[in-house]
């Protein structure tokens, strides 16, 4: 047979396709020593090894069989797969709501290249209405592709178009906006554009998938359908993160982009709000608020645009025995703000302490965040953090730490005065700090706890 039968297999796995005359695309029945297996042979990609064929089997997963334990396999049928996927005139409904997508990478709406293993979305108007045909009946699409790339790549230069953008789309005349996005950094772009693109008129949602749409359990439709519903018809008029709220598809979650942050690498349910409750729920039935205080939904076109970001900015995360030259290389490096992740109530060791009094002696903006995520910096409390503060580090309340990161590097980008900075990063443009946090802002379901165990019997699906 042709190698174009064969896509992607080499070394032991083409030869035994070739040998049992099993083609790629066809469907075939294996006998292994660990059992048997029926399903569609898939491609494989390009760089993966020769030891494993790929199946897909009734469910929709996709399985690799170890070449070594086949035993015998025979193709029964032969479909050839055209994973293109189809463009579809999207309808335009008199009466919906207009909404811009704008996708930067990541897998909300997408398919598999078998050929690299890689994932290619599905973008255009016609696309999307293919993968989603619900979306129709939400909202008037429209798209538009700014970037397309990894949420890990995502920086300053994407930050500041992607406020532009937006501020674009507002004064055109969008009712809402949605951005596709990577659910890795999705956290750091919702609070840039928190405080780049301030007092919205309408809704501006942030959304991802944790499984791309080539999988029966992809969160990326429902996760779609729900964005397009909180931006089209919703009237909470800021910048959220929109995700699965459970591990089952029940309803979303729209969480606010300077307390959210994604907790888990793989549940659905990833994203979590922190020190407080999300601001809503969201079903494709509508947005039933969990907070009372929002910014409302408005007619007009105004919003305050403010596309800034100093890239001399870093994190430092303190661990015990960390060295005061860390500290030093930074300063020497020419960066110009640090936050620090400190423990406890926000301490670190006294053997950093000359190199935090040369860096503040240097003009370098310290802050201090906590590496307990829930809570705040109480540097008052003890003569540690009396200590540091003495030196010049700044505590930020109960700000999280890539919020905090963030919020620096916005204000450098503005100015490099102390009590200008030092009024921005503690003056709160959309809860990045708050007075307090709820009894319920802090809930942890640790397996084990009787209670715990006894709640979740009864509530888990």
């Amino acid at each position: 047979m042709d190698n174009e039968f064969f896509q992607g297999y080499r070394g032991q796995a083409l030869e035994v396709l070739k040998q049992y005359n099993v083609r790629v695309w066809g469907k075939a029945t294996i006998t292994t020593t660990r059992g048997n297996f029926e399903g569609t042979v898939l491609p494989r990609s390009c760089n993966d090894d020769e030891k494993h064929i790929v199946i897909k089997i009734e469910s929709g997963y996709n399985i690799g069989i170890d070449v070594e334990t086949i035993t015998n396999m025979k193709e029964t049928g032969y479909n050839k797969v055209n994973f293109k996927i189809q463009e579809k005139d999207f309808p335009s409904v008199q009466g919906l709501p207009t909404v811009k997508l704008f996708g930067t990478g990541g897998t909300i709406a997408s398919r598999l290249d078998y050929r690299t293993g890689a994932v290619i979305p599905a973008f255009s108007p016609g696309e999307l209405y293919s993968a989603v045909p619900e979306l129709a009946e939400i909202c008037n699409l429209e798209t538009e592709k700014v970037f397309a790339v990894f949420s890990e790549n995502m920086g300053p230069t994407h930050y500041i178009a992607l406020a532009k953008a937006i501020a674009k789309e507002i004064e055109r005349g969008v009712d809402g906006i949605v951005i596709g996005h990577g659910t890795d950094t999705m956290q750091h772009t919702g609070a840039a554009l928190t405080f780049m693109v301030q007092n919205p008129p309408i809704p501006i949602i942030l959304v991802g998938s944790q499984r791309s749409s080539d999988r029966p359990s992809s969160d990326a439709p429902l996760n779609l359908m729900h964005a397009m519903t909180a931006a089209g018809h919703g009237d909470i008029a800021e910048v959220m993160v929109c995700m699965y709220g459970t591990t089952s598809d029940e309803y979303g979650l729209l969480h606010k982009s300077t307390r959210v942050r994604k907790m888990h690498s793989s549940y659905r349910s990833t994203f979590r709000t922190i020190g407080d409750t999300p601001v809503a729920s969201v079903t494709r039935d509508g947005v039933t608020h969990i907070k009372e205080n929002y910014n409302p939904r408005r007619k007009d076109r105004k919003v305050k645009l403010l596309p800034y970001f100093s890239d001399k900015v870093t994190m430092v995360y303190y661990y015990t025995g960390i060295k005061p030259d860390v500290i030093d290389s930074l300063v020497d490096a020419g960066y110009k703000g640090i936050v620090f992740v400190g423990t406890g109530l926000g301490h670190l060791n006294k053997e950093l302490y000359p190199a935090i009094e040369r860096a503040h002696a240097k003009g370098v903006h310290m802050y201090m965040t906590l590496q307990t995520l829930w809570g705040y910096v109480q540097m008052f409390v003890y003569d540690t953090g009396r200590d540091i503060m003495a030196k010049g580090v700044i505590p930020c309340g109960n700000m999280l730490p890539e919020v905090a990161f963030i919020k620096l590097s916005w204000a450098l980008g503005q100015t490099e005065d102390p009590e200008e900075v030092k009024r921005l990063m503690l003056t709160p443009i959309n809860d990045e700090i708050t007075e307090r946090e709820p009894y319920n802002g802090y809930v942890l379901l640790q397996g084990g706890v009787p209670e715990v165990d006894d709640f979740l019997a009864k509530t888990r699906k």
